[in-house]
C-alpha cells in the first residue's frame, strides 16, 4: 500500500473527503517525524512503540576495495509492534 491507497482508505473508513483524509495523514506523519526529531517516543498501546536509537559511530569496510570507512554516529529510527497489531497479523 503506498500513500494514495492509505489516504483512500481512511476517507472511506472516516467517511471524509480525499482531502481531509490526506490532511490527516500527512499531520500524523507530521507529529510523528517532529517528535522523533526531538529523541521522544511514541507508544500507541495495542498498536506500537516509534522511537529514536543512537548508533555509535564504526569502522566499516568497502567491500571492493578493502580499504577502512569511517561510519559515523546517528540517530535511526525504529519500530516495535504491540501485541494488538501482532495478533491482528497473525489470525
Amino acid at each position: 500500500m503506498n500513500k494514495n491507497e492509505l489516504v483512500q482508505a481512511v476517507a472511506e473508513k472516516a467517511e471524509l473527503s480525499k482531502q481531509q483524509a490526506s490532511q490527516a495523514v500527512d499531520a500524523l506523519f507530521d507529529v510523528i517525524e517532529t517528535t522523533m526529531a526531538k529523541g521522544d517516543d511514541i507508544r500507541l498501546v495495542g498498536f506500537g512503540t516509534f522511537s529514536v536509537s543512537h548508533r555509535a559511530a564504526s569502522k566499516g569496510r568497502n567491500p571492493s576495495t578493502g580499504a577502512e570507512v569511517d561510519i559515523p554516529a546517528r540517530n535511526v529510527p525504529k519500530f516495535a509492534a504491540g501485541k494488538g497489531l501482532k495478533d491482528a497479523v497473525n489470525k
